[in-house]
This record gives C-alpha cells, structure tokens and sequence, in this order.
C-alpha cells in the first residue's frame, strides 16, 4: 500500500513538473511574438504596460472570437498555469519573499500569451470575412 501511494506521488509530480515545463514553453514562445497594432488599440495594451492582472480580460476577448481550433488547448493549459501561479502567489507570499516578483512576471507572460491568442483569433476572423466577401462577390 505504501509503495503504491509512493509511485502515485512521484508519478503526480513528474506529470505536475510536465506541465508546468510545456506551460512555460508555450508563454516563451508568445513572448517573441510582438503584438499587432490592432490588438493594443483593441485591448488598450501600450508598450511594457500589460500585466498578469489582464489575462482574465484577455481571455474573455478571445473567447468572443472564431476559434480557429488551432490553439484551444493551449489556452486551456495556460489558463490552468494561470491558477496554479496565482494560488502558489497568495498562498506563500507571507513565507517565500521573492515569489511575489517571480509570479509577477509568469503572469505577465500568461498575459502575453492571451494577448497573442487574441491577435491570432482576430486574424482569422478577416481571413474567414476575406474568403465570405470573396464568394459573395
């Protein structure tokens, strides 16, 4: 029985650990992408302004557009990363000083991320107007 409870907890954290690394990958590789013009004017994002803070409202644009399909999954992931950052952030703020810097900027990145998504989701809704007007013409 020990042994079992033992396999389940290092099989849990090794699949925590996964995640958490695909999470961070995922918000590495939208923080290369810049931000089109479009999306700041929408969003009201200026340079070096966005903060974790936004993701929610950042999420809830991109839910108001076609989903191509391409990245729901990655939302989903990133949106549970999101969580988890926040949670890890209040529960150890009063023991682990320097969290608090450290979850600030994942949040950002998962704000970045949404941001991406959202200008993602954005153009393919002119591509999907494009190919409408397109046929209609």
């Amino acid at each position: 029985m020990i042994t079992a409870a033992l396999i389940l907890g290092f099989s849990l954290v090794a699949m925590l650990q996964f995640f958490v690394s695909y999470c961070r990958s995922i918000i590495a590789a939208s923080t290369a992408q810049p931000l089109s013009e479009q999306v700041r004017e929408v969003t009201g994002i200026r340079d070096g302004q966005l903060r974790g803070e936004e993701f929610l409202r950042l999420l809830q644009l991109t839910s108001l557009c076609p989903d191509s399909g391409v990245d729901h999954g990655a939302i989903r992931a990133v949106r549970a990363y999101f969580r988890m950052v926040s949670f890890a952030r209040t529960a150890l703020r009063g023991v682990i000083p320097g969290i608090v810097s450290w979850t600030e900027a994942e949040l950002t990145g998962c704000a970045h991320f949404a941001a991406v998504a959202l200008d993602r989701r954005i153009s393919y809704s002119r591509n999907l107007m494009a190919q409408q007007y397109s046929r209609t013409s």
